[in-house]
């Protein structure tokens, strides 16, 4: 297939491209570039257009059998910078790229949704049937997509939402604002594994290959198998309570001790997710990583990539901080976009 995968200079993009190159997917990617210099080692080089997902054409998207759409503000800190840029880029912008698909004779829409939209959900397992509860402007915006983009399926074009637990994983753009990759990361460079909360909330995790997997697998499905549809995408084991994900970094890192804020409390975002849907109706959808194994890997290519704590912490791998420091040197408008004249900073790579 000929494949558009917007955001692919991203955590999850840099890692899925290559998947989707090795199971022989011609694919091109789209991106503005806002983080693009901001390296743990080295990105694959890609095909792409560098363009913002809202000024995106009809006739840019000829040609294409499918797209698989990850850009967007990536996270709930991101997401509250500015509520209405929020659903401005995540939720306006990707319902007006899957009109503009289906009138391109796009056949498959493959949107990178969140089990952050079930929110505050308590203890109990949720699936894809439960209401919605979202806590954040971010959760918020992914059913808003859901809602506006499921009326579009036709015989000709077939929207598939998946929707992902909480990412963590090595990945040549390393985001340090996630849970395991954070919890990781202060371990590594500090010997503190320092939680936020009070560690109670519950929440599920997948690595980053995994939700690669599952991108592959709705892209290759037969039609009738995922046409129109919402998967979890992660496994029913891989849910935890953040103290628990605390716990298995601190038996990864010697010497290391597990601390809680001064101020933690618990966190309104708690939920456990069935992913027994993808499980037994996504063809091949096999995950295979465990975040006990993850934590393993992080914590190697923290050391092959000399990790600093300046660096988990700074602009150049927490994404609201990198925006932010964008926006005071002028190098965004307000709404994100770049000025005339502007780039991305060149590349900086740990190696």
């Amino acid at each position: 297939m000929r494949v558009l995968l917007t955001g692919h200079t991203g955590y999850i993009g840099t890692v899925m491209a290559p998947m989707l190159a090795r199971a022989g997917h011609e694919v091109i990617g789209l991106d503005t570039g806002l983080f693009e210099g901001n390296l743990l080692g080295r990105a694959d080089a890609l095909p792409a257009m560098r363009l913002d997902i809202r000024d995106v054409a009809q006739d840019d998207l000829a040609g294409f059998d499918a797209i698989v759409h990850l850009a967007g503000l990536s996270n709930d800190p991101l997401g509250d910078l500015n509520a209405d840029l929020t659903f401005e880029i995540n939720h306006r912008a990707s319902v007006r790229l899957a009109r503009l698909a289906r009138a391109a004779g796009v056949e498959r829409f493959v949107f990178a949704s969140s089990c952050s939209l079930y929110g505050a959900s308590g203890d109990e397992m949720v699936t894809e049937t439960a209401a919605f509860n979202p806590v954040t402007a971010y959760g918020s915006s992914k059913i808003k997509v859901e809602q506006d983009v499921a009326p579009l399926a036709t015989d000709d074009f077939s929207p598939v939402f998946l929707r992902n637990a909480t990412a963590y994983g090595a990945s040549p753009r390393l985001r340090g604002d996630l849970a395991v990759n954070n919890l990781a990361g202060f371990a590594f460079t500090t010997g503190r594994v320092e939680i936020m909360s009070d560690g109670s909330p519950w929440r599920p995790f997948v690595h980053v290959e995994d939700i690669s997997l599952g991108v592959l697998c709705a892209l290759e499905a037969p039609r009738e198998a995922i046409h129109n549809q919402a998967f979890n995408i992660g496994r029913d084991d891989e849910n935890y309570q953040i103290r628990d994900v605390a716990e298995m970094v601190r038996e990864a890192v010697a010497g290391s001790t597990v601390q809680y804020a001064s101020d933690a409390s618990p966190d309104k975002r708690c939920y456990r997710v069935s992913f027994a849907k993808a499980r037994d109706g996504l063809p091949g959808f096999r995950p295979t990583w465990s975040v006990k194994k993850g934590i393993e890997q992080l914590l190697e290519s923290y050391h092959r990539h000399h990790l600093q704590f300046d660096d988990l912490i700074g602009p150049r791998f927490q994404r609201i901080r990198h925006i932010r420091q964008l926006l005071a040197e002028g190098q965004l408008q307000d709404d994100l976009r770049w000025m005339a004249g502007a780039t991305a900073h060149p590349a900086s790579v740990l190696v």
